[in-house]
């Protein structure tokens, strides 16, 4: 029999194993893992700190984090519950569909399509595609043709007064101000087509407030006090009485009260009435002054008498009337008088300041219309001279139809600007209403403002 013989492993060359008591390891029986033997692995390792517990899991942290949790929950409700928003609905729309073209001429007739109340707009107000109406805390967006509404923007608060302004509706919300006087501090500023809020700002408009405009900046007339705005409602000028004033010794008088305002080519001017002066004061500044905080006087003339009235401002002049005189006064860029025609109107059409200070007149491309209370003036626009008088109004003109229409007794006139002439008349039953009417036109729809109620008639 033969030896038996040692095969190779497919592994490798067969070894036999080392003595057992030999330094090096039974090949086969290593860990390579561990370290190799005399290696040297640095210091020995400190021990691990255990682990930290979290503050979070006492009792005594929970329950400090959950009224924490409370508080911040609590405050933001609180914060919200008080908030504009929540008390502000705003609700808004797409453009409407564009009107149908005006007439050439005004039809021989008109019949009421729908009336809505609007009692805090002096003059009715319209967009391309909408008509406002402002009435208690409500602004609301209505189609011209049936009076629908489309949008609505409505807060908790009283309206003081609302206006067309630039391409937007302004409307102003009666809030305490500045020392808690009691005014008319929101201001918001509309697109009328849509009811977006394009602006808002915290003023200090007084109670009472109307707006006026030249086109380019808005003044809210107060008895003691003007804010003018540019369009993005930054203000660019307070004149009078300034609630915490910051700056004292900007203001040229501080003791006067003011009867009423208007403006013209980036122009504020006022009608003031101060202790020192012997008759009334004319004013007019610079609707953007130099500096800020300080108003800039173009000039102020004492006028001739008391209980004046400013009724216009037409580029670089204005136009002042004097009752006790029965004149109307024209003043030019330095403050000078430059001419002065008679007034042939009743005691009572002057014998007090116009509402919100503001005189009830209208523009056209060729004239400035005025209602003095019973009687229509039309004076030129490049030069406030009056040209014509129409008896029996009941407020100031506006195109319509190409054509100027004056809200009349017993409903409308066409007349001729030029001269004044009636091209016709229009029967027009207001239902047993007599007062004061002002006028916008939107489209083929003539809106007639009477009273706390706006009209659209077609």
């Amino acid at each position: 029999m033969s030896e038996p013989v040692d095969r190779e492993p497919a592994g490798g060359r067969h070894h036999k194993p080392f003595d057992d008591t030999a330094d090096v390891p039974v090949i086969g029986s290593e860990d390579v893992l561990a370290a190799p033997v005399n290696s040297y692995s640095g210091p020995p390792s400190a021990p691990r700190p255990p682990a930290r517990r979290s503050p979070w899991n006492r009792p005594r942290d929970r329950v400090v984090a959950a009224l924490i949790l409370v508080a911040a929950l609590t405050g933001g409700l609180l914060i919200w519950a008080g908030s504009e928003s929540r008390s502000t609905i705003s609700q808004t729309a797409q453009k409407g569909q564009p009107l149908p073209p005006a007439p050439d001429a005004v039809p021989g007739s008109l019949t009421e399509l729908w009336r809505a109340p609007d009692g805090a707009v002096p003059v009715p107000v319209a967009g391309e595609t909408t008509v406002v109406t402002a009435s208690g805390g409500d602004v609301l967006g209505r189609d011209p043709l049936t009076g629908a509404v489309r949008w609505q923007y409505s807060r908790d608060l009283q309206l003081c007064t609302a206006s067309r302004a630039w391409t937007h509706v302004l409307a102003v919300f009666r809030k305490d101000g500045l020392n808690n006087e009691s005014g008319c501090s929101e201001v918001v500023e509309l697109d009328p087509d849509t009811g977006h809020r394009t602006a808002q700002r915290t003023g200090s408009a007084q109670l009472g407030t109307r707006l006026v405009s030249d086109g380019a900046y808005v003044t809210a007339y107060g008895p003691t006090l003007l804010n003018t705005w540019r369009d993005d409602l930054v203000e660019t000028v307070e004149y009078g009485r300034v609630p915490a004033l910051v700056n004292p010794g900007k203001q040229p008088r501080t003791g006067c009260s003011y009867g009423s305002v208007a403006a013209a080519a980036g122009q504020v001017g006022v009608l003031e009435r101060c202790p020192r002066d012997q008759g009334d004061r004319i004013t007019v500044l610079q609707a953007v002054p130099k500096d800020s905080d300080q108003p800039e006087v173009s000039y102020s003339q004492v006028l001739p008498g008391t209980s004046a009235q400013l009724v216009a401002m037409s580029g670089d002049n204005a136009a002042v009337a004097m009752p006790a005189q029965r004149l109307l006064l024209i003043y030019g860029p330095d403050g000078s008088q430059i001419a002065a025609y008679p007034l042939d109107l009743p005691a009572a059409d002057l014998a007090r300041d116009p509402a919100g200070g503001v005189a009830s007149t209208s523009v056209t491309s060729s004239n400035v219309y005025w209602f003095t209370g019973s009687k229509l003036m039309a004076l030129s626009r490049d030069t406030l001279t009056p040209l014509w008088t129409l008896g029996s109004a009941l407020g100031p003109g506006v195109m319509f139809d190409h054509q100027l229409v004056v809200p009349i007794q017993g409903g409308l006139a066409v007349l001729n600007e030029q001269n004044g002439s009636t091209i016709r008349t229009i029967g027009l039953d207001r239902h047993g209403y007599t007062g004061p009417v002002r006028l916008t036109a939107v489209g083929p729809v003539l809106l007639e403002q009477r009273g706390d109620t706006v009209v659209a008639l077609r």
